[in-house]
């Protein structure tokens, strides 16, 4: 795991959290390609339907950010989130 991804599992809920900086997404992508394969190698399904993927983004000058593809699928990027109870929005308001 990189230093700047951590992994928060609650019951059957997971948010996979990763610093993208100087504009390198290749350690937050390889993060969850692992878990994938992860899950994969241990018989668990992921819900690819279901799963969310939420950017905040602190630049100045904010770029595109292309979705995670999981098992062929594009994730669907979301501006807002409830995880634990807590709603979470891409500006942390």
């Amino acid at each position: 795991m990189h230093s700047s991804n951590h992994i928060i599992k609650f019951a059957d809920d997971m948010i996979v959290v990763g610093l993208i900086s100087k504009n390198d997404e290749s350690p937050y992508r390889e993060e969850v390609q692992r878990l994938t394969a992860w899950c994969k190698d241990n018989n668990l399904l992921l819900n690819v339907e279901k799963m969310k993927e939420m950017v905040v983004d602190f630049r100045r000058a904010q770029g595109d950010h292309s979705p995670l593809n999981i098992n062929g699928s594009n994730m669907e990027i979301i501006k807002s989130t409830k995880f634990l109870d807590v709603h979470l929005a891409e500006d942390l308001t």
